[in-house]
């Protein structure tokens, strides 16, 4: 007996064993384990959170009417300090109230995003088309400056593949919520941006006090002194803009929503880096031109809305006169 003990103890392993030559062979699951503390890192931990969240979720019936669960849990999501009106809880469900813009290159929805019984907040959902109905006007000068790590992505990019068109809308999509998050965070007049998930951006919804979305600057009148004030508005924010190197690409009255009294910079997809692209300046200047001409015709005098003089003040802020 005491044999069989001592080789039950010896160092053989199964297959050394000529005792037990008839033993199963080893699983491939058999292999040593990398050795643990005992502790979940955090890491760890939220990953089994979001699993538990996500199954509870799926067990759930969506409220009537919702289109939806949040999709805030697996978005690129929005800069810190997030607003207090922001709706971030998984429990939460997204209903569609209806189109608020149709446009050749995305569709902008109304979304109520709401907790069953609890918060709720209002989105703008921005929808890029897919690469078959996109028309891609105007974008190669656009796209200059804008590199992939992926040479074959880059290619398809160049080819217009239907690949490179799927590639190019979603660059949109990231360059508008990249653009808006910088600028958002350093006090730009753009609306926050809540999340980003492929082509679909989530915004905060700027509305007026009878819950409309807020009117664009092109459809106002604005009287001499409130036109100044708008004017003043629009050189604070472009300068900016100039500040992380910016310009808004397709800058016009109708780019330009008017909330609260205050102007607010919005579809900024082909949004234009003044350093990286060769055409930056001349981005800009056409950027100017365009905007400080609706304020002319509007009345405002050529002296105070002069492209030029603005032009090279913007130039200046970026680091490029």
């Amino acid at each position: 007996m005491r044999k069989h003990e001592d080789f039950r103890n010896s160092e053989f392993s199964d297959f050394d064993s000529p005792a037990r030559g008839r033993m199963r062979r080893g699983r491939f699951d058999d292999d040593p384990q990398p050795q643990r503390s005992g502790r979940l890192t955090e890491a760890e931990k939220a990953r089994l959170a979001r699993v538990r969240d996500d199954a509870y979720t799926a067990e759930q019936e969506l409220p009537d009417g919702a289109a939806r669960w949040s999709t805030w849990a697996d978005s690129e999501q929005g800069p810190h300090p997030r607003p207090d009106w922001l709706v971030t809880d998984l429990a939460a469900a997204d209903t569609e109230l209806g189109v608020l813009k149709t446009g050749k290159e995305a569709d902008v929805f109304i979304i109520e995003r709401a907790v069953p019984d609890g918060p709720s907040c209002l989105l703008a959902a921005k929808r890029y088309r897919s690469g078959e109905h996109r028309m891609f006007h105007r974008d190669a000068g656009y796209l200059e400056g804008r590199r992939l790590r992926k040479s074959r992505e880059m290619r398809a990019i160049t080819n217009r593949t239907s690949f490179g068109r799927n590639l190019i809308a979603e660059q949109w999509a990231v360059a508008e919520f990249s653009a808006l998050s910088r600028l958002w965070s350093i006090g730009a007049p753009v609306p926050y941006p809540a999340q980003r998930d492929g082509t679909e951006l989530l915004l905060e919804f700027l509305q007026d006090e009878a819950g409309h979305g807020a009117p664009r600057l092109a459809q106002l009148r604005p009287d001499p002194d409130t036109l100044r004030e708008l004017w003043e508005q629009l050189v604070g924010g472009l300068e900016l803009f100039a500040v992380e190197g910016l310009t808004h690409g397709d800058l016009s009255a109708y780019n330009i929503l008017v909330h609260d009294g205050h102007l607010m910079l919005i579809d900024l997809p082909q949004v234009v880096d003044l350093v990286a692209n060769p055409g930056g300046p001349e981005f800009l200047a056409r950027d100017v031109a365009n905007i400080a001409g609706w304020f002319r015709s509007r009345g405002l005098p050529e002296d105070v809305a002069d492209p030029a003089t603005l032009t090279e003040k913007l130039l200046v802020t970026a680091g490029l006169d």
